[in-house]
């Protein structure tokens, strides 16, 4: 089965060692050149944290899609905000079977594919995983310690999404990534996505490592405080999760690899000086609770903050003192 990975940045390097290493034979496309061609001429270094590596060969690499050839399935794992140009980028890729696949983090992101190809070539999930690029060709995974890091599953399931989404969860698994095709993944999505909305926020205004926000009072009711929203929006789609399971692994997960690092969103604004994923994700939770009339307050200020700071990069302290 041949497929593509669209967007290899830290999520798409780490995925796609993943299944490179479960023997799928992958294709990833991405405009850092740098990165693509380090890939290409030495492979893809890999480290589990905290001491496990992983060297990883034979990837195709591309700038784009146009000389790839049509592909049985299309993984997409841009920034969410930048999912419709990856969408257009695949388009030289895409034919008639093609099954496309968002693995980007955030509630919504199928409904683009499903614009494109249909209900019925389209799966959707994410992970549960950390992840970090070190230098081209470079990369960390953070696992989140027992359970599964990978979940997703078919808007429809029918032989075409399940031909894929079988083959996805056996690559990844052989290539030591626990991972599950679910009949109904919208639960497992959901509960990445409040993890998104609560930490990836909360690293970013509080400036500090998971880790210290779960083990400090104030930070755990910061978390509750966050995502209790986000459960309430995400009963009134009808999705059923439990809040309490969310609660008691941040008690709990202060320890596990995951928590000890910066988020993806801490890493663009506070690091890398960039705009952040924030409206497809706090953002959205907003959105969604309008629509379904759930107040959403917290999640309205963590918005409007963090848009306020990603507005103002380049006079952001400690630049202008």
């Amino acid at each position: 089965m041949r497929v593509a990975m669209v967007g290899c940045g830290a999520a798409g390097s780490v995925f796609a060692s993943f299944l490179r290493m479960g023997g799928c034979d992958l294709t990833v496309v991405d405009i850092n050149k740098t990165h693509m061609d380090a890939v290409a001429a030495n492979g893809m270094d890999c480290l589990v944290a905290p001491s496990t590596p992983y060297h990883v060969d034979g990837f195709k690499t591309a700038y784009d899609c146009n000389d790839i050839g049509i592909m049985d399935a299309i993984i997409f794992v841009t920034k969410a905000t930048f999912l419709t140009s990856g969408l257009e980028t695949a388009k030289p890729a895409i034919g008639p079977n093609t099954v496309l696949v968002s693995l980007i983090n955030g509630v919504g992101n199928e409904d683009y594919l499903i614009d494109v190809v249909g209900e019925d070539r389209v799966i959707y999930g994410s992970g549960t995983l950390g992840t970090f690029l070190n230098a081209p060709g470079k990369c960390t995974c953070s696992p989140p310690g027992a359970g599964l890091w990978m979940n997703f599953g078919a808007v429809k399931r029918n032989d075409l999404t399940n031909a894929v989404g079988e083959h996805l969860e056996k690559c990844f698994n052989d290539g030591h990534c626990p991972a599950k095709y679910w009949d109904d993944v919208a639960p497992a999505v959901w509960h990445k996505a409040n993890s998104n909305c609560t930490y990836n926020a909360l690293t970013t205004l509080l400036r500090l490592k998971c880790k210290y926000i779960m083990k400090s009072e104030f930070g755990y009711r910061c978390i509750e405080m966050v995502s209790s929203e986000v459960y309430d929006v995400a009963a009134a789609r009808g999705v059923n999760m439990s809040k309490e399971e969310f609660m008691n692994e941040a008690r709990i997960g202060a320890d596990a690899p995951i928590s000890n690092y910066y988020t993806s969103m801490a890493q663009d604004l506070l690091f890398n000086e960039r705009r952040t994923e924030i409206e497809t994700l706090n953002g959205r939770i907003v959105e969604m609770g309008k629509k379904y009339g759930v107040p959403t307050p917290v999640n309205e200020f963590i918005y409007n903050a963090i848009s306020c700071m990603q507005d103002h990069i380049d006079v952001m302290y400690p630049k202008e003192k």
